[in-house]
């Protein structure tokens, strides 16, 4: 059965620093391009990060650029994503997504995925 996992969210304080995890289980990420999406209340959801499926290629909403890191490690078949000083404004359930078939970040979006998980919820608040 194909699922993905998502975990490591939580309440942070701002500047805090979380680190999500997505692990796939049930067929192989090797090969796919992942990317963590988030949807704030009362928000549309919005990507924030992909990674090609070698690693190679990453790409980041402008909002998180050089406090965000998005990784993989295909021996494991998880994806993570570091977040680092985190604001107010990155609230929000935070799922990774995948395009099966493809590996380049430019299949990454919203209304590209066809496979997601369920979510993990960051609250960041003081």
């Amino acid at each position: 059965q194909l699922q993905f996992v998502e975990s490591g969210g939580g309440l942070v304080q701002p500047g805090g620093s979380l680190r999500l995890s997505c692990r796939a289980s049930g067929f192989s990420l090797d090969y796919y391009v992942i990317g963590w999406f988030r949807q704030a209340p009362g928000k549309e959801r919005e990507g924030v990060s992909c990674i090609s499926g070698g690693g190679a290629s990453t790409t980041y909403v402008d909002s998180v650029k050089g406090r965000f890191t998005i990784s993989r490690d295909n021996a494991k078949n998880t994806v993570y994503l570091q977040m680092n000083d985190l604001k107010p404004e990155d609230t929000g359930v935070y799922y990774c997504a995948t395009r099966r078939g493809y590996s380049s970040t430019s299949a990454c979006g919203t209304g590209n995925m066809d496979y997601w998980g369920k979510g993990t919820l960051v609250t960041v608040s003081s």
